[in-house]
């Protein structure tokens, strides 16, 4: 679908990546408690990324027709749906692909979208979608502005597993790849309520790591477990890798790193 006819394919720039959006809402669905149990739902698309170029679709679709909102698809307490909501959203920018999301689900809207009514934006007054909106903002910021988030969405070479079998913990870390190594960066999610500290992920160099963004600050509604804004590599060999980090992982949170221009090779 997504090539072009010379090579026989049908010319269109991107193809939906439904078997993503089925897997990740059907995993996010579940109670954390369950998550261990369905681990491959994040994983399996490794195995078709690249045969496509992938748009990752949270379309109007996902929200009508007695599906309910998105927010209302997670489960737990109001705080742990938006928690999820933002671990969905985090995760889905920091994977290979292009991205759709339907108006609403950028402040959390609790209703089920109808066509026939505008959307409930007096929700924005209260502090917890405001926050979610905010997410969505700096999401958008850094995917501009971070190479490694879009320079290589379409290439096998912007993508590179670093934990993908932690089910127990449901736990998973990976690097997005830019052109230029230096603007790599990590990615960890951890998909349960449960802070996980001084977790070792391996990094490809030393020196420090820069915490760019973590879904579970208070800015955002969060309960501020993370990092302090960086953390010091250590030459400690772990996932294949010369180096490693000793991260605090927020509940239902994920982060974004990146090593300082400075870092040792």
């Amino acid at each position: 679908v997504s090539r072009p006819l010379y090579v026989g394919g049908l010319g269109f720039g991107g193809k939906w990546d439904m078997g993503w959006m089925h897997d990740t809402l059907s995993y996010l669905q579940t109670d954390p408690v369950y998550r261990s149990y369905q681990h491959d739902q994040l994983t399996f698309r490794s195995v078709y990324a690249n045969d496509e170029n992938y748009v990752l679709p949270l379309s109007h679709d996902e929200v009508v027709h007695g599906k309910g909102s998105l927010v209302n698809k997670m489960p737990g307490d109001d705080w742990q749906k938006l928690a999820n909501l933002r671990l969905l959203y985090g995760y889905m920018w920091s994977q290979p692909g292009k991205k759709l999301l339907f108006m609403g689900g950028e402040f959390g809207q609790w209703r089920e979208w109808n066509h026939d009514r505008k959307l409930d934006w007096d929700l924005l007054d209260q502090p917890q979608h405001a926050n979610l909106q905010r997410w969505i903002g700096d999401l958008n910021h850094c995917y501009r502005e971070e190479p490694a988030l879009h320079e290589n969405d379409w290439s096998p070479d912007g993508f590179q597993w670093i934990i993908n079998q932690d089910n127990e913990q449901s736990v998973l870390a990976y690097l997005r790849k830019a052109d230029d190594p230096v603007h790599d960066i990590l990615v960890i999610a951890n998909f349960t309520p449960v802070p996980r500290h001084d977790y070792q992920v391996g990094v490809p160099s030393g020196g420090r790591w820069e915490e760019l963004l973590n879904s579970d600050a208070q800015l955002y509604g969060g309960s501020d477990v993370g990092n302090f804004g960086a953390v010091a590599a250590t030459e400690n060999p772990s996932h294949g890798f010369r180096y490693s980090l000793r991260l605090q992982l927020p509940p239902l949170g994920v982060v974004f790193l990146r090593a300082e221009r400075s870092a040792e090779k």
